[in-house]
């Protein structure tokens, strides 16, 4: 069954805290991504070692599996993106359908040994990029389809709330 979509803008969390899962943007910058990142994947493994990791537990929410999914493709495209705001004046990002690539990509059917090695590669691959950025490139910028601005100090902020976030949804 499809999950409904979630069309949130989630953009408020670069200016407050969130109030699920306690992450403060405040004490974010792209220095401390990798990190966090790094800390998080022996927790993601241990996410989806555990037996019921492809069972939803309801209709409206996505199974642990499919979060990770979720969360290897976030490290995916995010890391597309800093390397465009890196290296372009005012990128700008296509946009991406989540929802939509959790269906194509049959997230839910997907060996969970192999998504946690694919996210440890993931993870791993943007939390070097994220190592590489400097202080000069903090306020260089990108835009997503639907308008949204970020400097690569907010896209920063905007991408680690996304991922632990999602850790907390799945208790990791």
């Amino acid at each position: 069954m499809p999950i409904i979509p979630d069309e949130k803008d989630w953009t408020w969390v670069l200016s407050e805290p969130c109030p699920d899962c306690g992450f403060d943007p405040s004490t974010v910058t792209p220095s401390v991504v990798p990190g966090v990142v790094l800390n998080m994947l022996p927790r993601w493994r241990a996410v989806l070692r555990r037996g019921e990791a492809s069972e939803r537990p309801n209709d409206h929410t996505w199974s642990d599996l499919e979060y990770a999914c979720h969360v290897r493709d976030v490290f995916s495209l995010f890391d597309q993106r800093l390397n465009l705001m890196l290296t372009e004046d005012d990128a700008r990002f296509a946009n991406w359908d989540q929802d939509q690539a959790a269906v194509d990509g049959d997230y839910g059917s997907s060996d969970p040994q192999t998504v946690a090695d694919e996210l440890q590669a993931e993870g791993e691959q943007i939390a070097e990029s994220f190592a590489r950025v400097v202080e000069d490139d903090w306020k260089r910028t990108g835009i997503r389809s639907n308008g949204s601005a970020f400097t690569v100090l907010t896209f920063s902020r905007y991408f680690l709330h996304d991922v632990v976030h999602h850790l907390h949804d799945v208790d990791g």
